[in-house]
């Protein structure tokens, strides 16, 4: 299983927001912290296959809220591209899925939750 550092997550953060956007990490946040709740969980095999991965990604940082702007779409863009890099591609609808990871953000549905919606959608 391929996964994704904070740094990559930075660039992606980085890559999605348009000039205009609040740039940068929020004060007192750490985008590391976030990452490293996810590397301790695969460390101790907490997390079981890709689906569980990627919902970490989103619902990790859409929690998290590390960055000033975008970290609902960073949440998002994360989740896809370490399912992508691990040949997984799935056809979202865009409303769905962004309900989604506002549920997360919100704390109504969790990582394991969203792993299962994932897999509910794989053909």
């Amino acid at each position: 299983m391929r996964y994704l550092s904070w740094k990559d997550v930075v660039a992606i953060h980085d890559d999605i927001l348009d000039s205009h956007e609040l740039q940068g990490v929020a004060q007192n946040k750490s985008i590391e912290a976030i990452i490293a709740r996810i590397d301790n969980r695969l460390t101790y095999g907490l997390i079981a296959d890709i689906f569980e991965l990627a919902a970490c990604y989103a619902c990790y940082i859409a929690v998290g809220n590390a960055f000033n702007d975008g970290n609902k779409r960073t949440a998002f863009a994360t989740m896809d591209i370490c399912l992508a890099v691990n040949g997984i591609e799935l056809e979202y609808d865009t409303e769905e899925v962004g309900n989604k990871i506002i549920k997360s953000a919100q704390g109504i549905i969790d990582e394991s939750e969203f792993a299962q919606w994932l897999r509910s959608i794989t053909h």
